[in-house]
């Protein structure tokens, strides 16, 4: 329950400030609560915590409610204290914080989702609570009245989810590796577009309303860039790790990244970057015009046995092993780690070219959940083995309180 404090040593890794222990299951969501030293938790204990640093600089739970069933999603809204809990069971449960985080009220439950709660996001402008779940639905209900306004239904359980305030503009992300784009209306939504390009599970969005760039995170180990305001679909591509959670750093070009085997990534956008070619097709390698195994007509002609296809990730041609032998980074087109390329483009890249574009560190716990107070520069990680761990992460992003972040 009592947490670790540890000192600000000058390094260039995030540094470990406090770590928060108490929960018996997995802690699905943690948030920093705004120019306070507190947290707020939701579990599969099916408990909601408030934790506020006591002046022996632990954090201790000011708040303990359980609920009726585990909890797999949250939302705070600062302004109003309100505090959105999704839950296993598929409904979402609004509560009233008190000014000194020392109290909480139940004020509404919102029977939002027939399955699990996947995300919530609370509009004070529309008074409207959107949520997705594993019904594979997104839904949108007025908090004044507590009724269902809209849902759309997707071919795939729904798993993450961000809003544009000013457009109404919903993105929706699914298991089938798709992000929806949705114009939520009082009481209908229209898709605007459906966005493909991830051959895993979609974990998680980030959107950034000023440079209106869509970031997503998917467990085929990449992250993709969209820019919907150049309506100019995938921009980038960037391959590292399984990502469970990310936030974007306007003002410093920034993007932090975290995942399921615990590490950290900070990408450098303020580069320019090169995007991945889209892979081509062929019966036979582009480069020594040896059969693939499929190619029986070119396999009788040549009496040879087809080769199995690869594909170079720097010029996307279809390329056999023989060809493609050499591994390669290649940081500017998001690739941080070796990946195949064929012998021509190995020749091609230099040792310049092979320079780190992102920095990467260990978290040491399992990482499902990560939210960034981007005005004091702190971060906090949950996950499956039941820890909430919280980071300074100025030393990374190289930003200081006087200069640094720039909430959006």
């Amino acid at each position: 329950m009592a947490a670790e404090i540890h000192s600000r040593p000058q390094s260039s890794r995030p540094v470990l400030l406090s770590k928060i222990e108490g929960h018996q299951d997995a802690v699905t969501a943690a948030l920093l609560i705004p120019k306070e030293d507190g947290v707020i938790t939701a579990s599969e204990d099916r408990t909601i915590r408030v934790w506020l640093k006591r002046d022996s600089g632990q954090y201790w739970p000011s708040i303990y409610h359980t609920m009726a069933s585990p909890c797999s999603a949250m939302a705070y809204h600062h302004d109003s204290r309100r505090i959105f809990v999704g839950q296993d069971n598929g409904a979402v449960m609004e509560f009233h914080v008190s000014e000194d985080f020392n109290k909480m009220n139940f004020i509404k439950t919102y029977p939002a989702h027939q399955n699990r709660v996947t995300a919530i996001i609370f509009s004070l402008t529309t008074e409207w609570v959107i949520s997705t779940g594993h019904d594979k639905c997104v839904s949108w209900m007025c908090t004044r009245s507590g009724n269902m306004l809209g849902r759309h239904f997707s071919t795939s359980w729904t798993s993450c989810l961000q809003y544009d305030f000013d457009t109404q503009y919903a993105f929706v992300g699914d298991c089938s590796g798709q992000i929806s784009l949705l114009k939520l209306e009082q009481s209908s939504c229209s898709v605007i577009t459906t966005l493909k390009g991830h051959e895993g599970s979609v974990a998680c969005l980030w959107w950034d309303p000023i440079q209106r760039l869509l970031f997503s995170g998917a467990s085929d180990n990449s992250i993709i860039m969209w820019d919907i305001g150049g309506r100019k679909g995938r921009t980038l591509l960037l391959q590292g790790h399984q990502v469970q959670s990310l936030c974007y750093l306007q003002l410093t070009r920034q993007l932090v990244s975290c995942s399921s085997d615990g590490g950290i990534a900070v990408w450098n956008m303020d580069v320019s970057r090169e995007e991945a070619p889209q892979w081509l097709e062929s019966d036979s390698c582009q480069k020594c015009e040896q059969p693939f195994f499929w190619n029986i007509k070119q396999m009788w002609d040549t009496k040879t046995l087809g080769l199995r296809q690869h594909h170079c990730r720097k010029c996307g041609q279809a390329v056999c092993g023989k060809c493609s032998s050499k591994r390669s980074s290649y940081p500017v087109m998001g690739f941080e780690f070796q990946v195949r390329v064929c012998d021509s483009c190995y020749d091609s890249i230099k040792d310049e070219d092979r320079t780190s574009l992102a920095t990467f560190h260990e978290g040491k716990h399992n990482i499902s959940h990560m939210s960034m107070d981007v005005a004091r520069g702190l971060m906090v990680t949950c996950g499956t083995d039941r820890v909430v761990k919280i980071w300074d992460m100025t030393p990374v992003v190289g930003c200081s309180l006087a200069t640094g972040f720039s909430p959006h």
